[in-house]
């Protein structure tokens, strides 16, 4: 396996913790009479994200001249993947609620990995062609 696609499959892995996270055990609270509050903006926000993160390594694994590309589209979206929760978008007022002490920590620390892995994929590719 070369080196280079290590990273994709991180991110593959990482983009699945997400999506699955973010609508299971990471998700936030959910209120008794239905309704919902910004915290589900966030998870959805989350969710498209990690769906974003999961097609572009699926490509980064597949695609070989365009990895380097891939892998520089990744941070941004990565970097939108930390910033979501609490800076973007508004999450529940209670710093006990489920939003605030899961998920919000979670994913940020999800995201982050994903970023340094899209980090060091830009790293190993660019080497490569150089």
């Amino acid at each position: 396996m070369k080196k280079q696609m290590i990273p994709a499959i991180i991110l593959l892995i990482l983009s699945v913790v997400i999506i699955l996270g973010s609508q299971t055990f990471l998700s936030p609270c959910v209120h008794e009479d239905g309704s919902f509050g910004p915290c589900h903006w966030a998870r959805q926000t989350l969710l498209g994200s990690g769906c974003v993160l999961g097609i572009m390594a699926a490509f980064a694994l597949c695609v070989e001249h365009a990895r380097l590309g891939i892998y520089l589209g990744a941070l941004p979206v990565c970097a939108l993947g930390i910033l979501t929760p609490g800076t973007l978008i508004d999450l529940c007022r209670m710093s006990t609620m489920r939003c605030r002490m899961v998920m919000q920590p979670a994913m940020i620390i999800l995201f982050s990995a994903a970023l340094l892995c899209a980090l060091i994929g830009v790293l190993l590719n660019a080497r490569k062609r150089s």
